[in-house]
């Protein structure tokens, strides 16, 4: 186990380190970085944002997690051109996002299956399915997304076209499937005692009064 308040000190350095990269950045007169990175320093944030606004307690290895991939996608990945520089970079980064981007939608549905306040009963392959569809979902609307940024910007987001958009698709669909999987697991057979049980007892366990229904039948 990961000491309480380690996750929070990781991502506090991160952000720290992209605010000392605009500082640098501006003293080389390197604009379209330095507000690049300011934009990310705002991505970073939106966690906290989202969070607060809808009154849902992140955990912060959630939290971390998300940094973490803003941090090297975009500013390592884009401003300092790791892409370019390590040819795994890219695989690596898409395998990640449709880990997350599974993870997110699974807890998105799951959220609504227990609720309160919505009275659905969704069975267990239809919450995998979901978490699933809207990886890679989410997934092309990212291809989509570097696509416009490269005709109205002259931008290089897709580097080899339709290739590098065909593999980051299949990629993220291989991320989304294993973590459809493991949810499908995890709703069939609880107390399997997975990574992906333990973040989700967590965020349970943080936010009990979106899961009071859930608590009060057992």
């Amino acid at each position: 186990m990961v000491a309480p308040g380690v996750h929070k000190t990781l991502t506090l350095f991160l952000q720290a380190t992209l605010v000392v990269g605009v500082i640098l950045f501006c003293f080389q007169q390197r604009w379209m970085a330095a507000i690049l990175t300011a934009a990310i320093i705002i991505v970073t944030l939106l966690p906290l944002i989202f969070g607060r606004r809808f009154d849902v307690h992140i955990p912060p290895e959630f939290e971390l997690l998300a940094v973490l991939f803003v941090y090297a996608s975009l500013f390592l990945g884009e401003v300092h051109g790791y892409y370019v520089r390590y040819w795994w970079w890219d695989a690596v980064l898409h395998a990640g996002s449709g880990f997350l981007l599974g993870v997110l939608g699974f807890l998105l549905v799951y959220i609504l299956n227990e609720s309160p306040n919505a009275d659905l009963h969704m069975r267990p392959r239809f919450v995998a399915l979901f978490a699933f569809m809207f990886a890679v979902g989410m997934g092309a609307l990212w291809e989509i997304f570097e696509f416009a940024m490269d005709q109205s910007f002259g931008l290089n987001m897709q580097k080899s076209g339709l290739v590098d958009t065909m593999w980051d698709l299949i990629i993220d669909t291989v991320g989304a499937a294993v973590i459809a999987l493991f949810g499908w697991v995890y709703l069939r057979t609880v107390g399997s005692n997975s990574f992906l049980e333990r973040w989700i007892v967590g965020f349970v366990d943080a936010n009990p009064r979106l899961f009071r229904r859930e608590r009060d039948e057992k």
